[in-house]
C-alpha cells in the first residue's frame, strides 16, 4: 500500500483492508484508490502525519477544488472519474466507521468518464492473426506453442491478460471444453472454448510445456522461458509480434477481449450470456460492445447505401 506516517498509515490502511476484504477490489484498483487519497492530502497542502488530519478536515468545497485543478490540468475524465469515485468510496467507508463524520463527499458528483469505443479487430484480421499463430507454431518452439495456445484462449473466451496468467493446468477441461478463470475480486467463473482453442491447446500441453518446466515450475498452465508462470508482459510482447507477422492492427491482448464480446453479439449471443463470459459485473460495461457494434453497422451503411 502507499505508505504515509502514524495515524494516517493506520486510517488508509484499515480502508485497504476494507477494499479488499469487504468489497474484493483487485489490488490495482486499491493502489490507485490509495494513490488517490494520498494525491487529495497533497492538494491539501499534507504530507505524512499531517495527511490524517487533512482528510479529517476536508469539505465538500476542497474535494469540488480538487477534481476542478485536475480538470484545469488535462487530465482525462477517466482518471478525474476514478479520483471522485475514490473520494466517495473512501468518505462513504469512513462515516459509516464513525471515523470522519460527517460524509463530506455525500453531494460530491461523479465525473462520467469518457465514451471511446474499445479497439475491435474484423473477423478476417482475426483469422489471418490466428493463423499466423498456428503455422508459426509448426516449427515446434515451445515458445510459439505457447503463444499460439494464447492468442487461441483469448480470443475463444474474452479473458483479460492477468486471468489468463493466473490460469493453472488442473483449471483446463479439454474433454467439456471448459476453463476455470479467477477474475477481478477473486471471483469464479466458468468459460467455454471452441475446437481450434482445444487444438493449441492440446499442442501446448503435450509437446511446448514440458520443454519449460524447471525444478520451480508450479501448477501453472502457461509458462515463461526460465520454466516460472508467465507474466502479462510477456503475454503482451507475443501478441504485439504475432500481429505484426501477421500484417494486421497492432493490438494489446486486451483488444481481444473487445473483439471477442463484440463478434459474440454481432453472432445473436445476448448480453446476459457476453456479461457472463467476461465476467462483467455490471450489464452496463457489457453494453458499451452494442454501441461498436452499432458504429460499425452505420460506417457500412453510409459507405454502401446510395441515400446514406
Amino acid at each position: 500500500m502507499v505508505t504515509t506516517d502514524a495515524a494516517a498509515s493506520e486510517l488508509l490502511a484499515a480502508f485497504e483492508r476494507h477494499l479488499r476484504h469487504e468489497r474484493g477490489l483487485s489490488g490495482n484498483t486499491v493502489r490507485a484508490y490509495l494513490g488517490d487519497l494520498v494525491h487529495l492530502g497533497a492538494h491539501l497542502g499534507a504530507s505524512g502525519a499531517g495527511l490524517d488530519g487533512a482528510l479529517s478536515a476536508v469539505t465538500l468545497a476542497d474535494l469540488r477544488t480538487w477534481l476542478g485543478a485536475m480538470a484545469e490540468e488535462g487530465l482525462s475524465r477517466t482518471t478525474l472519474a476514478r479520483r471522485g469515485a475514490a473520494a466517495r468510496a473512501f468518505y462513504a467507508w469512513a462515516a459509516d466507521a464513525d471515523r470522519i463524520v460527517p460524509n463530506p463527499a455525500l453531494r460530491l458528483a461523479s465525473a462520467r468518464p469518457a465514451t471511446v469505443l474499445p479497439t475491435v479487430l474484423s473477423a478476417s484480421d482475426v483469422v489471418t492473426l490466428l493463423e499466423v499463430a498456428r503455422t508459426r507454431a509448426d516449427d515446434g518452439t515451445a515458445v510459439h506453442l505457447r503463444d499460439w495456445a494464447a492468442v487461441e484462449l483469448l480470443y475463444a473466451t474474452g479473458m483479460r491478460v492477468g486471468e489468463l496468467a493466473g490460469i493453472d493446468l488442473g483449471d483446463v477441461d479439454l474433454d467439456q471444453l471448459l476453463v476455470r478463470v479467477v477474475g477481478k475480486g477473486d471471483k469464479e467463473r466458468v468459460v467455454p472454448f471452441g475446437t481450434p482453442a482445444a487444438a493449441a491447446l492440446a499442442e501446448w500441453i503435450e509437446r511446448g510445456r514440458p520443454e519449460l518446466v524447471g525444478s520451480a515450475t508450479d501448477s501453472a498452465l502457461f509458462l515463461g522461458r526460465r520454466g516460472l508462470r508467465v507474466d502479462q508482459r510477456q503475454v503482451r510482447e507475443a501478441v504485439h509480434e504475432l500481429c505484426r507477422l501477421a500484417g494486421v492492427a497492432e493490438v494489446a491482448p486486451h483488444a481481444l477481449r473487445h473483439t471477442a464480446a463484440t463478434h459474440l453479439l454481432t453472432g445473436g449471443s445476448d448480453l446476459r450470456s457476453v456479461q457472463e463470459v467476461l465476467g462483467h459485473a455490471s450489464l452496463a460495461t457489457t453494453q458499451r460492445y452494442t454501441h461498436v457494434s452499432a458504429e460499425r453497422l452505420r460506417a457500412a451503411y453510409h459507405l454502401a447505401h446510395p441515400r446514406a
